[in-house]
């Protein structure tokens, strides 16, 4: 049996990463860090795990990292800026969740996420985890940046209708509704019950983070600059993300050529469900699992592509996705511990 490390695992997304490798046939959590619940085992932290995994949670200490067989870093950004160089250094491959090493262009981390890059080498070397799209790359890679939860689901139903020339690559706007889980386990009066229940507001409207993670994909797909609007929201539930887009298509482009692009890119994808009419994507019918639904209309009243697409935001969006692309990097079968 293959050992994880898991660097942060008391998060949400350590708390999932745990639980999807509880259930993995060829690699189980070895080796728990935290900072703050040291000395303590995971079980007292979260209790649904008592008798399933009693590891005790230790300070990072990077020889013993090195001695599993992957790395996961499921640190808050900037953190594992300052911990993932250590981490590679040990010779092992590493998967890390965090916003650190997803753009290219360092000269973006003071504008989007208030630092400045440390390691612009890394962000040259590091590969984009969005396996439908860069399973080659990912494969040779030893440092994976796990894309975000917001831009997974946008950029899965978008990235090949930009390639195939289908829509037009301005005026895209994204709609998206993200659950509470994706703001994080540290306690912050937004995200605190009174103030989330019975509420639906929009956030970092002009200034999320993931804005220049999802222009960067897209524009690699459309081999021009995409600008685009994007407008987050928060929903009173724990997880879960629904992503509305609105394009233009180009002259010409029917129905049937959008059915049949997603049919013929998508045919072979374990985890992207392309529905049926009449039905659109919702949030419950990905909970707990690594699947992308998405679905498209076309208003021909105005000429708008609408595309709908759900995940859930801990394991596509984060945890789920990590393990797919640990499983490729170890040449383990892809769907390993997320069917």
């Amino acid at each position: 049996m293959l050992k994880a490390a898991i660097v942060g695992a008391t998060g949400y997304t350590g708390w999932e990463l745990v639980s999807i490798l509880l259930c993995h046939p060829k690699v189980r959590p070895f080796y728990l860090t935290s900072d703050s619940f040291a000395g303590r085992s995971f079980a007292e932290i979260y209790p649904q795990f008592r008798g399933r995994c009693e590891l005790i949670l230790e300070k990072l200490d990077e020889e013993k990292a090195g001695a599993c067989d992957i790395i996961f870093a499921a640190l808050p950004h900037g953190t594992s800026l300052e911990v993932v160089p250590g981490l590679l250094a040990t010779g092992k491959k590493v998967v890390d969740l965090s916003g650190d090493f997803r753009l290219k262009d360092a000269a973006l981390y003071p504008l989007w996420y208030g630092y400045e890059h440390k390691h612009p080498a890394l962000l040259a070397e590091s590969v984009y985890g969005l396996p439908e799209q860069n399973r080659a790359a990912v494969s040779k890679a030893r440092l994976v940046a796990n894309p975000g939860c917001y831009p997974t689901s946008v950029q899965l139903p978008l990235i090949p209708l930009l390639q195939a020339g289908l829509v037009e690559t301005e005026d895209i706007i994204i709609d998206a509704k993200s659950g509470v889980s994706g703001a994080g386990r540290t306690p912050k009066q937004p995200y605190h019950f009174p103030e989330c229940a019975e509420n639906f507001k929009a956030y970092k409207v002009t200034g999320h983070q993931h804005t220049p993670e999802i222009e960067q994909g897209l524009s690699e797909a459309a081999g021009r600059q995409v600008t685009l609007l994007f407008t987050p929201h928060l929903v009173p539930m724990i997880r879960g993300i629904l992503s509305t887009m609105y394009l233009r298509l180009k002259p010409g482009v029917k129905v049937e050529d959008i059915t049949a692009l997603y049919r013929k890119v998508y045919a072979d994808e374990p985890f992207i469900r392309l529905l049926p009419e009449p039905y659109l994507p919702e949030t419950k019918d990905v909970s707990g699992t690594n699947f992308c639904d998405l679905a498209f209309r076309v208003d021909g009243r105005t000429g708008r592509l609408i595309v709908v697409s759900a995940i859930d935001n801990l394991v596509k969006g984060a945890a789920g996705q990590a393990v797919q692309n640990m499983n490729i990097m170890l040449d383990l079968p892809e769907t390993a511990g997320l069917m």
